[in-house]
């Protein structure tokens, strides 16, 4: 019997209404190659400094080594993502105040 594979967006949802973290594979356009991150899911929708404005999934990259540690992903772009067990705390990455297209129970970086 074939089992129904969850989709990427659900994956994404999934893990950041539950604080999961992510281990995404996406090809960079930047550096023209598949790379793998483990990261927070932040949101999904438009980008609000992309001329683009295509839904989009947001991420915190933990591992980045530029000051922005924020990745904007396109579905196109993403080529696997599996929800871990270890936890994220979004005051890890939340110094602004948050104006999140999807509604989700932070407490405070709601």
């Amino acid at each position: 019997m074939n089992r129904v594979q969850p989709s990427v967006k659900s994956i994404f949802l999934n893990a950041m209404h539950t604080k999961r973290k992510v281990l995404i594979r996406f090809y960079s356009n930047d550096d023209r190659t598949i790379l793998s991150r483990v990261c927070a899911p932040m949101d999904y929708g438009p980008s609000r400094r992309s001329k683009d404005l295509s839904d989009r999934f947001h991420l915190w990259d933990f591992s980045s080594d530029v000051q922005a540690h924020t990745l904007s992903l396109n579905i196109n772009q993403i080529v696997s993502i599996e929800q871990l067990s270890d936890a994220f705390d979004p005051s890890q990455f939340v110094s602004w105040k948050p104006k999140w297209t999807v509604p989700r129970n932070w407490g405070i970086f709601s």
